[in-house]
């Protein structure tokens, strides 16, 4: 009998890192599309002294009572909303996940979502392909300047830091940004100005969300906060679904009281066929893809990788949550 420990692979990887964790442990692992099911993990648990696993699966009291020798659960993914940190800590199991590497790939997604509904853009690629595009038509195909104008983001950790680059850098921005306390890196280097959240609404021309999803920022966006917002500006939500009152958004969109949203999570994920959200033109949806490009899904793996072969050494993971 082997004396490697015993890890559950429990979503699709790279050989490479599956080579990796075979270098150390034993391992069971997940090939089908999407993860492991669940009824088929709490099968297996019992075994395991380590889960690899997605920020989608719920790590709490039902998984960890089955599993009397895990000794870590590392995500791939840069949130850990989905542990049940005091469960974990009264089983004595560690937690890691993996930033770092995802922070410049989020961001493009984010600044692709603000161009994109600024400038109208899969709204006028659905009128082009429809056959409604005719000379004389100018007007109706106004968006707004991205340009020079002004970008609040609310939640400047690293990829906040990346937004803001690409914002000042690159399109002459002027930036805001409303945080749990100051950056003066960003303050510094970037121009960004230290403001209210309630300033920050009335002044951006785009809010951008990117705050973690913890019990003070659960329902941050409501219907208070989109009456403050410019009936010309744009909300971009690429943190977590449950940041945002979504009928409050809803609602906002129809009165009017914002131009247009981005968003890439949703409150229900896969988002609801029957969603209002869905309808709206000036609504641009994308299936939560914040990080999803091959390279940085690899390299997201890999540093979860070795977070988990760490702590099964016995040794401090790079990226400790708990």
């Amino acid at each position: 009998m082997s004396n490697k420990p015993h890890v559950i692979i429990a979503m699709k990887v790279s050989e490479e890192v599956e080579n990796f964790i075979g270098e150390t442990c034993t391992y069971q692992k997940w090939t089908g599309e999407g993860g492991m099911p669940q009824a088929e993990l709490l099968k297996l648990i019992n075994e395991a002294d380590g889960l690899l696993t997605s920020g989608a699966r719920r790590i709490d009291k039902e998984l960890l009572d089955q599993a009397p020798r895990l000794k870590v659960v590392s995500n791939i993914a840069v949130g850990y909303n989905n542990f049940n940190l005091e469960e974990m800590k009264a089983h004595h199991v560690l937690g890691t996940h993996t930033p770092y590497v995802l922070d410049d790939t989020v961001a493009d997604l984010v600044f692709g979502l603000i161009l994109a509904s600024a400038r109208r853009i899969p709204e006028l690629d659905r009128f082009v392909k429809a056959g409604q595009w005719k000379k004389g038509m100018d007007e109706v195909l106004f968006g707004s300047d991205v340009h020079h104008k002004t970008l609040g983001i609310i939640g400047m950790g690293r990829i906040g830091k990346a937004i803001g680059q690409r914002a000042v850098k690159g399109f002459d921005m002027k930036l805001l940004y409303h945080n749990r306390s100051r950056n003066e890196e960003v303050e510094e280097n970037l121009g960004a100005k230290y403001c209210t959240l309630d300033s920050l609404l009335q002044e951006s021309d785009f809010v951008v969300l990117m705050t973690p999803l913890t019990p003070e920022t659960r329902d941050l966006m409501g219907s208070r906060e989109f009456d403050l917002m410019k009936p010309t500006s744009f909300f971009i939500n690429a943190s977590r679904g449950e940041t945002v009152d979504e009928q409050a958004l809803i609602e906002g969109l129809k009165q009017g009281k914002i131009r247009g949203a981005g968003l890439d999570v949703f409150r229900k994920e896969p988002v609801d066929p029957e969603n209002p959200l869905l309808q709206f033109p000036n609504v641009i949806t994308v299936p939560h893809i914040g990080s999803s490009t091959g390279l940085v899904r690899d390299a997201m793996a890999m540093r979860a990788a070795h977070n988990l072969v760490k702590a099964l050494k016995g040794e401090e993971p790079i990226d400790l949550v708990i």
